[in-house]
């Protein structure tokens, strides 16, 4: 179900397909039994992953000449869209394993190497994971404490990360660690390719968060790993403005895994209100319950505005620094208060897990903070604004 109406007829025939194959792979029944898996702290879908996969939705930004679909931004943010209708833990998850890939790329691996990994991942599904959050880092990514010594040929790295999406399911890693801390972060920290069998590497734990349980997000060590120097990522000391800019671009697309998830929630309520009398009439009828629902329609309608001219941006290849970090922060804040404001129209029916108002409220939450919180979001507009002064 398309609601962006500049949608093309082929982006209709896409997501079309994707509702296709959610209806059937992440229908409500199916991502409740999902969740309840592992004694509530939920399990990563993957027979949704294949299908998915299977449709031509993976890597959907790997290039065609490489195997992939070539998806342009918008595109893939109207695929994420509807995903997120179903899900919105498994539909972070998904994205971030399938279009991790330039990192493989980025590196200084053999040819051969890098055309082994992207055959895996085009014909295996398997996918990467971007690791920058630390217990001591998080909103001010460049505190990160972990580090990389020289050793002959090779890098050693230790330290520990976080919050870390798709660190179970993964099979490559981009790791930052400080090379030189004589030096500021943005030419003294570094990024390394490390292999999920590298000794050494190890998943600490799976976190348990109040939502978002079909994602799966964990903490890592990293004990000694050992890698070869073919396997810094880009250029040495130089990886904290590529984890900048990758988050840049992750930004609009949060914005569309929750419009999704808000617009679940309306249609909740829509069908809830449409069915049911108070008063001797049905819930729609009574103008508070009515132009509230508009109300939240209309935001919601909004915010995918904000979105899609981010994305349409980015395919200009416009700077998105701005409207992207607007429509992340300011558009998750506002579906945040759709989420429980449509949860508050339900009356108790809202608090139930009869409903999947309950469960989505629980999720959207993770999307305030992931990829920077609004005040974070905030700031980075704010610099957009500032005048230089010679003083």
């Amino acid at each position: 179900m398309v609601n962006y109406l500049l949608a093309t007829d082929e982006q209709k025939e896409l997501v079309a397909k994707v509702h296709e194959i959610c209806e059937v792979e992440l229908n409500e029944k199916k991502v409740r039994e999902y969740e309840a898996t592992d004694n509530g702290r939920g399990e990563y879908p993957w027979k949704a992953h294949h299908a998915l996969a299977n449709a031509g939705f993976y890597s959907m930004n790997m290039p065609k000449e490489l195997g992939g679909t070539g998806y342009n931004f918008v595109t893939r943010g109207m695929i994420m869209e509807e995903i997120s209708y179903y899900d919105l833990g498994f539909a972070f998850s998904f994205r971030g394993l399938g279009e991790k890939f330039p990192s493989i790329l980025n590196s200084h691996i053999p040819q051969e190497k890098k055309d082994e990994w992207i055959h895996r991942q085009l014909t295996e599904h398997i996918g990467g994971v971007f690791c920058l959050t630390e217990p001591n880092a998080g909103s001010d990514a460049k505190m990160i404490e972990s580090t990389a010594y020289k050793d002959g040929n090779e890098w050693v790295i230790n330290g520990t990360k976080c919050q870390i999406t798709n660190g179970g399911t993964g099979e490559y890693f981009t790791i930052f660690a400080w090379t030189d801390k004589t030096k500021s972060s943005g030419k003294g920290i570094t990024a390394f390719l490390v292999y999920k069998d590298d000794p050494g590497f190890s998943v600490l734990k799976k976190e348990e968060y109040m939502g978002m349980a079909l994602a799966n997000i964990v903490s890592l060590k990293l004990d000694n790993v050992r890698v070869p120097e073919e396997r810094i990522v880009g250029v040495e000391g130089r990886a904290f403005a590529t984890a900048m800019g990758t988050l840049e671009f992750v930004r609009p697309y949060n914005a569309c895994f929750t419009v999704g998830a808000a617009q679940r929630c309306i249609d909740i309520v829509k069908d809830f209100v449409n069915n049911r009398k108070a008063f001797g009439k049905y819930l729609i009828d009574l103008q508070d319950v009515g132009h509230k629902l508009a109300e939240l329609q209309m935001k919601v309608d909004t915010i995918r505005a904000m979105a899609y001219y981010a994305l349409e941006a980015a395919d200009r290849g416009m700077p998105i620094g701005r409207v992207g970090s607007a429509a992340k922060g300011y558009g998750i804040d506002v579906c945040c208060q759709v989420c429980y404001d449509a949860l508050e129209l339900m009356g108790g029916y809202g608090l139930s897990k009869d409903y999947l108002v309950e469960k989505i409220n629980r999720d959207i939450r993770g999307y305030a903070i992931a990829g920077g919180t609004y005040n974070i979001m905030k700031e980075v507009v704010c610099r957009t604004m500032k005048e230089k002064h010679e003083d």
